[in-house]
């Protein structure tokens, strides 16, 4: 049996290399910059280009700059900078962009917050980080105020009317009737802070390698929450990574639609930060709605889209798809969760875009494969490693390097990867491990590597169901699930059993026009025809929705957690 080194050569050759799109280079030269400088060149060469167009108001690259200099005037005038944390609790918005722009030209760290967190778990991160500064939506003025600590020194309150053109901002107002925040010593409104606060003089110094842009707090699929810190180089280097794999050539051109949230990692750096450095115009959603996306698209002829499997299930299954035009599309990436085969077919056939598949984690900033654009994309694999990367498979247990074709637990070692978990130390001992002269992070997904370098996720190491002695991968079961006609999604957990260990369950959501017409039988059936008998569930239940993420992952631990409940109820 080979040794670590001898396995770990075998990777350290990067076969995938070879199946790289023609101009794809092997690695990326990372500038020693700070992340905002990304915004600095593309307000130098494109200053008059739309940078965020949001509900029918266009703000260009100069305005976007020249307000978040003025957010970080205000923050250096507080004595926040180097060190700090400043909280986002805001949707996307020209509002976001400002306040973390505004916080990296500070040299403070920002640590963006989902909208739909209840108080205790506000309370949480912002005690968790220590943040100094919360800017903070009025929408949810109510559970903001219950759950900010009182170690937060100030709140900054803005709202989606304060970038809205005037009538659409008074309509907006007399619709919704946002709530009105408190204004005094602790509580500003954004709006009063950019009018009344100087620019400031000269963005803060950092060190791109050491200090952190982002803490990004990840664990939803394992009820943990820990705080990912990533540095300016972190995330600069996965930009670039990403931007090398598009090939897009000439900068100031693209248009991406903003609907993938950026308080998460992957429509952070995929979408916000790709966008403003490739001087791009983002068409910014502050939540998901396929028609008004699919609108959008047309109306602006949209080309990069980047989103999660669900946008693209609801996508292919809406009833007025075909109404629009969406051959502007020329590539479609899908990240944060397994992308159905089935589903991907249909979208290239909809729309003639490229769509790929990649895969990444929080940890790593997030993007760490992709499949090629324009080359061979392999039904079910996550890609290739990007530039600059060296991906490989390990004993799920001991820092120990895998052979080539063996199935193990995917780790990552390159610039993306984060510097560590906030405040973790017993963490960062279990997801970090050196060998072979790298070190290495731990994804938790279970992965092998074909000849050709091409990688593929069999599931995740928690997720494995163990079935009379076999290991059972629930993504397999799912995607043969997927590719009947009725179905539009598909989970399968394990559910203990005396006999057997466990066994599958699947949990389904069907088109409305099968509804009632399928039965348990007919998808068991169907299962039996394309698995192993070992692999076919033994039990369906059928859902209108399934539990998600805020960027539509399935939450199978929630499904876990469910039907325990169940079971114990019974008994």
């Amino acid at each position: 049996m080979a040794s670590p080194e001898e396995a770990f050569k075998a990777y350290a050759a990067r076969p995938w290399i070879k199946s790289y799109d023609e101009g794809v280079p092997p690695d990326v030269e990372i500038p020693d910059k700070p992340l905002y400088w990304i915004l600095e060149q593309a307000v130098e060469s494109f200053p008059s280009r739309v940078a965020l167009h949001f509900l029918g108001r266009n703000v260009t690259y100069r305005e976007l700059y020249d307000n978040a200099r003025r957010f970080a005037g205000f923050l250096e005038s507080l004595g926040v900078g180097r060190g700090d944390v400043v909280g986002l609790f805001v949707p996307n918005s020209p509002m976001f962009a400002i306040a973390y722009y505004g916080s990296l030209l500070a040299g403070a760290t920002v640590s963006p917050m989902n909208v739909l967190y209840s108080p205790s778990e506000i309370r949480h991160q912002l005690e968790d980080n220590g943040a100094r500064v919360l800017v903070a939506i009025d929408m949810f003025r109510d559970k903001v105020l219950a759950g900010v600590p009182k170690s937060v020194e100030k709140i900054v309150w803005t709202g989606i009317q304060d970038f809205l053109p005037g009538l659409k901002a008074f309509l907006y107002k007399l619709k919704y009737k946002p709530p009105k925040p408190p204004v005094d010593e602790r509580n500003l409104l954004l709006k009063n802070v950019l009018a009344s606060s100087k620019p400031i003089s000269r963005p803060a110094p950092v060190n791109p390698a050491e200090d952190v842009a982002a803490i990004m707090y990840t664990g939803g699929t394992t009820g943990v929450p820990k705080g990912a810190e990533l540095t300016h180089r972190n995330l600069l280097a996965n930009v670039i990574q990403i931007d090398s794999w598009y090939k897009r050539g000439v900068k100031g051109r693209d248009v991406f639609i903003g609907a993938l949230p950026w308080f998460h990692i992957y429509g952070q750096t995929a979408v916000l930060n790709t966008a403003i450095y490739r001087a791009a115009t983002i068409v910014v959603f502050p939540r998901w709605n396929v028609e008004e996306v699919m609108k959008a698209i047309e109306k602006f002829k949209a080309n990069i889209f980047h989103g999660v499997p669900l946008m693209y299930i609801m996508m292919v299954n809406h009833p007025k798809v075909t109404k629009y035009n969406l051959k502007s599309l020329e590539a479609g990436i899908s990240g944060a969760a397994p992308l159905p085969v089935a589903v991907a077919e249909k979208f290239e056939k909809l729309t003639g875009a490229k769509i790929r598949e990649g895969y990444g984690l929080t940890e790593t900033s997030p993007v760490t494969h992709i499949n090629p654009i324009l080359g061979r994309a392999k039904k079910g694999s996550i890609g290739l490693p990007v530039p600059s990367t060296i991906a490989a498979v390990a004993d799920p247990e001991e820092p120990v390097i895998l052979p080539p074709g063996e199935v193990g637990e995917l780790v990552i070692s390159g610039p993306q990867v984060m510097k560590g978990y906030h405040n973790m130390p017993e963490e960062n001992r279990k997801v970090f491990f050196d060998c072979c002269g790298r070190r290495w992070v731990r994804t938790g997904d279970m992965a092998r590597m074909d000849e050709e370098g091409y990688f593929y996720i069999v599931d995740r190491k928690k997720d494995i169901i163990k079935y009379k002695g076999y290991s059972v991968f629930p993504r397999e079961i799912e995607e043969v699930l997927y590719k009947h006609e009725c179905v539009v999604e598909a989970a399968v957990i394990g559910v203990p059993h005396p006999e057997y260990f466990e066994y599958p369950k699947a949990f389904i959501v069907l088109k409305p026009e099968c509804k009632g017409k399928i039965t348990e039988k007919d998808i068991i059936e169907y299962a039996r025809k394309h698995l192993a008998p070992y692999k076919v569930p033994k039990e369906v239940e059928f859902r209108d929705e399934l539990p998600k993420t805020a960027i539509g992952k399935v939450l199978r631990r929630i499904l876990r957690e469910e039907e325990a409940r169940k079971r114990r109820s019974q008994t």
